[in-house]
């Protein structure tokens, strides 16, 4: 199985990419094919060492940037990286593709060119959050959706369900719906009309869940549910305050000697937080519903984050992740 990667659209061009690819295939013999300006990428392979036939390259001209309007683009720029990588798909060449650059314009080659599994109303953005147990709590939508109906988050939480359950490892996902307190009665409208439809499907639903659940550290929960435009709220401020907390931390160490003194010695423990804390454990979020493997990545993935990202689209393709989710829709919405 081969697995497409738009190597030109990442904040940090394509060395990271092209470096991460090269690591998926020496760690797990993954095939990959770079996607990008050929001669660049031919260059960069040679500097990396690499000679063998599990990387290919298919050229593209054209890169979308992220500051540019997504849907435009993907129509405008037809053999940009993103699109000829989704195009890989379609036409059966490759399984899945992953892309680091602009979300939306991610997003629009996906529908455009690979199309939604039959049934699905509205793909979602699944993305994982590290738990405090050292498992992840899928969160979706995280910003495909701003504004949802009852049955697209139904949907989600079938979707959610499959890939907590085949990537994440979880034997009996618990499935929970945000909002504003436990108690069946909170929520708005939206939530209202959702909770008694989530009752009805044959998974473990846990109820109305609150932010705080998703660590790991309230209401057992393993896929939380939500429209795109509260759980992309909820994405970014964590990022911030992630950002926040370990800027300060350092601050404070820096400020004392004898902090400092302590430092060194919980260096294990700090570097222990950082990895479970760490974005490119899980590679990028992965967007359900698409008929064909997409994985959409950070800005700023490095190379491991490009490497896990390339292992998380195998392991859909070897788990058959999207006909389960197919045959999944269609028997419960």
């Amino acid at each position: 199985m081969w697995m497409a990667v738009d190597a030109m659209s990442g904040d940090y061009g394509i060395a990271p990419v092209v470096q991460g690819a090269v690591a998926s295939v020496r760690e797990f013999a993954a095939h990959v094919i770079l996607v990008g300006d050929t001669k660049a990428l031919e260059n960069e392979l040679i500097r990396q060492n690499y000679k063998g036939e599990n990387i290919r390259i298919e050229h593209a001209t054209d890169v979308i940037t992220m500051h540019e309007a997504p849907a435009m683009a993907v129509r405008q720029k037809k053999n940009s990286s993103v699109c000829v990588a989704a195009k890989l798909v379609k036409e059966g060449k490759a399984m899945g593709f992953f892309s680091p650059g602009n979300t939306g314009a991610t997003m629009a080659a996906a529908l455009q060119h690979i199309g939604r599994i039959e049934g699905v109303k509205r793909p979602a953005i699944a993305t994982p959050i590290p738990r405090e147990d050292g498992l992840a709590t899928v969160l979706l939508d995280s910003g495909a959706n701003v504004d949802c109906k009852s049955e697209y988050l139904v949907q989600f939480a079938i979707m959610g369900e499959i890939y907590s359950r085949e990537i994440m490892g979880v034997i009996n996902p618990k499935i929970g719906l945000i909002s504003n307190g436990e108690e069946d009665t909170k929520g708005n409208e939206l939530t209202q009309s959702t909770i008694h439809k989530l009752r009805k499907l044959p998974y473990d639903f846990v109820g109305n869940v609150e932010g705080r659940d998703l660590f790991g550290t309230g209401k057992p929960v393993h896929v939380v549910v939500c429209d795109g435009f509260i759980g992309n709220i909820m994405l970014k401020t964590m990022e911030g305050l992630v950002k926040t907390i370990f800027s300060s931390l350092k601050k404070s160490i820096n400020a004392s000697a004898f902090a400092q003194g302590g430092a060194i010695l919980m260096k294990p423990a700090f570097l222990a937080v950082k990895n479970r804390m760490d974005y490119a454990t899980y590679g990028g979020a992965p967007l359900l519903g698409i008929d064909g493997v997409t994985i959409i990545g950070h800005g700023s993935s490095s190379s491991k984050a490009v490497q896990n990202a390339i292992r998380v689209g195998l392991e859909f393709g070897q788990r058959n992740v999207i006909n389960r989710i197919a045959e999944s829709i269609k028997r419960f919405s």
